[in-house]
């Protein structure tokens, strides 16, 4: 990689580190025995896809009916779209389920009666249980709803039953691995009541946030797990403990364009449409939208911060500069930023630049 040859913010890629975290995740549910069926929504790449097949990896997760098309005419076979199902979006639901294996995502009666009897192609259901993450889905013990959903679904011709599916997005407010272990032992409790309580046969229990698949060492009667996040990590999943900084794949190479020495601060061109306005706050209440460190030809280092990020705009990045730092930037200058969601930071940018100098450009459209 040539950073001489950057001009604008870049979205760097270590794709050693992704395989290496990929291979981590892959070989933990091969131990556990249960599926692993990771969420493609982080990476949203073929050339990343393909990672994945090499770890023999052949069931994804995807979140729109757009994600699950793209993936489809990759060559993907079997596919859960963990998104509660578009009524607007059946004919193409009905399309693809002609062509793959494919689970689509209930998380209420309403919603299911919106499109049920217009499904004309196998389809799984999955069911969306809330264990405490208040985003969608129904109350985990609201059982007179679920029955009322398994009832429709198995009167439906073209409807099957695949299990009870969560999302403890919760976890990824918890600041250390005994908070995380303990929403994911609230989860599996819930969710295995659940199932033992409705009198519904061959109920698969699916769960799916980055914090509990990368900590939770013991996985009994949970039967998938669907992380996403893991691929490349980033500054949120380092803070929790899910990661350290050296497993963290990708950063955002940004080109300083000014200096304020009196306040101690530098501008970057990278802003919010290229960061996100995700942030962390700090210890002392401040905001930081980014960790800034040094960058070479050989990548990025963590082992000394720059300064943070300390807000955005639409191109504006202002950087507070770490008092201890030996590095004194000027304009012209090439960082990285580690972003705080990857995710976010993926879907905003869609252009991989590899550490070897490749550009990866095949994404899935929006």
């Amino acid at each position: 990689m040539d950073i001489s040859r950057i001009k604008k913010p870049t979205l760097l890629l270590n794709e050693n580190r992704a395989r290496k975290n990929i291979s981590f995740m892959a070989g933990k549910a091969r131990e556990a025995g249960i599926s692993f069926r990771p969420h493609f929504k982080t990476h949203q790449s073929a050339i990343v896809g393909e990672w994945f097949r090499d770890e023999q990896v052949g069931q994804i997760t995807v979140s729109s009916v757009t994600m699950c098309r793209y993936f489809m005419e990759k060559g993907w076979k079997d596919i859960t779209i963990a998104f509660p199902a578009n009524p607007a979006e059946i004919d193409d639901i009905n399309a693809i389920a002609e062509k793959i294996n494919l689970n689509i995502l209930v998380s209420d009666f309403e919603q299911l009666s919106a499109f049920a009897w217009k499904i004309s192609a196998d389809v799984g259901v999955y069911v969306k249980i809330d264990t405490g993450y208040r985003r969608s889905g129904i109350d985990w013990n609201r059982y007179g709803d679920l029955l009322r959903i398994a009832d429709l679904i198995n009167e439906v011709k073209y409807l099957r039953m695949a299990g009870f599916l969560t999302h403890s997005g919760h976890t990824y407010n918890a600041r250390s691995k005994e908070e995380v272990l303990s929403i994911y032992n609230d989860t599996r409790s819930k969710m295995l009541h659940t199932r033992d309580i409705l009198p519904i046969s061959d109920t698969k229990l699916s769960i799916g946030d980055t914090p509990s698949c990368s900590l939770v060492t013991d996985f009994n009667g949970i039967d998938e797990i669907r992380p996403g996040n893991f691929v490349f990590y980033d500054l949120t999943q380092s803070r929790i403990g899910s990661c350290t900084t050296d497993d963290i794949a990708v950063a955002v190479a940004c080109p300083v364009v000014s200096v304020n020495h009196h306040h101690n601060e530098v501008v970057l061109y990278g802003g919010a449409v290229h960061l996100s306005k995700e942030y962390l706050t700090e210890d002392d209440g401040t905001k930081t939208f980014g960790k800034v460190v040094s960058l070479s030809n050989d990548g990025w280092t963590v082992d000394s911060i720059i300064g943070s990020v300390r807000s955005v705009s639409q191109e504006h990045g202002v950087v507070t500069l770490a008092n201890n730092s030996e590095i004194k930037l000027k304009p012209g200058n090439i960082v990285a930023v580690i972003t705080v969601h990857s995710c976010l930071t993926t879907d905003l940018l869609r252009c991989f630049t590899t550490l070897e100098g490749e550009v990866i450009t095949d994404f899935c459209g929006k």
